[in-house]
């Protein structure tokens, strides 16, 4: 496929529904941290499409288990067994809660399964979700996104949701014996990389423990190794009931899970919950090696010094307000370096984009997401930085 940039945007105006602000580049092809558009210009990337690329573009142990289950079988519905489905959901469950596994496509449809194996687990039991938390955009995922400007235009939503602001009392009070589950994002990764302290989320582990509730971590972002640990769950010395992940799971490839622990394991029964794409052979094998990768004792340790000295440069930079993040997933507010006004945040992106060669994200009006490959050298965090000081 040779198309250029032009034709593809006059096609999109045509053919493609208009959901997305897409950026004026064509990526063509993509190594490591590293991505090329139509002309063969190289891009630095800090996106890692979303914290989806966790071993990086193209990794060639992913690429190899594609094209070899590719070449054997690409799919049979989940009325058959395939070996990938169940070696995945082993490995999942024993890198994790030791429960049992429900595979998807995404991290929407993953936080669906929970909310529907919470429901299943206390029948009519309202859902307790965070402010600021982000699940997706599917409707239970987004009926547990409190955000006036995603949920408004599609209302009604779906009923049995409680708002609950991020502090410990706040928790206690709001999870009750209707309570079936608290949902919760360790690191609001959509919301600006907003970190829910320590303190809430023991708060959450002992209202849960007190009513029975179930509390679910929403790992869709934060898992797969992108904060120093495999799971985020497991530096804040919480163990949930479920979680969910997704976005790196498949090394690029779309799947997503839900894990449970012990309790929940057999709480979903034949008929309540499928997917006529889950578990396919392809994304599992995939799978099945970004997990191993991502489970790499020197590679989790290696994001944790990388995070921070990500973080610390970034925080020298003249127009960074503040820095947050825990390991490769990191954020900063802007401003003006004179008045103290805040900078535009997407317009910043853009022109790192378009004037630096670095993809990275705004997730809102004032703040920068970045996100890199776990794979990432510190020469290449160096030269990130580099290019946005170019900006200034």
């Amino acid at each position: 496929m040779t198309a250029s940039l032009a034709e593809l945007q006059a096609l999109e105006r045509r053919y493609a529904i208009g959901t997305y602000a897409r950026n004026p580049v064509q990526f063509v092809r993509g190594a490591g941290a590293r991505l090329w558009d139509e002309h063969g210009d190289e891009y630095l990337d800090f996106l890692a499409g979303i914290s989806v690329l966790n071993v990086g573009h193209c990794h060639p142990r992913v690429v190899a288990a594609v094209q070899e289950q590719a070449a054997l079988l690409t799919h049979v519905t989940n009325l058959y067994y395939t070996e990938p489905a169940m070696r995945l959901s082993q490995a999942l469950s024993e890198s994790s809660l030791g429960g049992k596994v429900f595979l998807c496509n995404s991290g929407a449809e993953a936080n669906e399964a929970a909310i529907k194996l919470a429901r299943r687990a206390r029948p009519e039991g309202d859902i307790v979700v965070l402010a600021d938390a982000f699940h997706g955009r599917t409707y239970g995922a987004l009926s547990a996104t409190p955000q006036p400007t995603k949920q408004t235009p599609f209302a009604p939503l779906v009923p049995g949701f409680v708002v609950c602001d991020k502090q410990p009392e706040a928790i206690d009070a709001a999870v009750g014996e209707h309570t079936a589950a608290v949902l919760l994002e360790p690191i609001q990764g959509e919301s600006g990389v907003l970190i829910v302290s320590d303190e809430v989320v023991r708060a959450a582990r002992a209202a849960c423990d007190r009513t029975g509730a179930a509390l679910i971590f929403d790992e869709v972002q934060t898992g797969m190794g992108r904060t120093g640990s495999l799971w985020a769950y497991e530096q804040t010395g919480v163990v949930p009931d479920a979680l969910t992940a997704a976005k790196g799971l498949g090394g690029g490839l779309p799947i997503g899970a839900l894990v449970t622990g012990p309790r929940l394991a057999d709480v979903l029964q034949p008929g309540d919950h499928g997917s006529t794409f889950a578990g396919g052979p392809v994304a599992c094998r995939a799978a099945l090696v970004a997990l191993e990768l991502c489970s790499d004792p020197e590679l989790l340790e290696s994001v944790g010094s990388l995070g921070e000295r990500l973080a610390g440069s970034l925080a020298e930079l003249p127009f960074v307000a503040a820095v947050r993040g825990r390991g490769l997933i990191v954020a900063f507010d802007v401003r003006d370096g004179g008045a103290g006004e805040l900078r535009d945040a997407p317009e910043l992106a853009r022109r790192a984009l378009v004037e630096q060669h670095l993809v990275v994200n705004a997730t809102g009006p004032r703040t920068i997401r970045l996100e890199p490959p776990l794979i990432v050298s510190a020469q290449q965090i160096d030269d990130a930085v580099a290019r946005l000081g170019r900006l200034v």
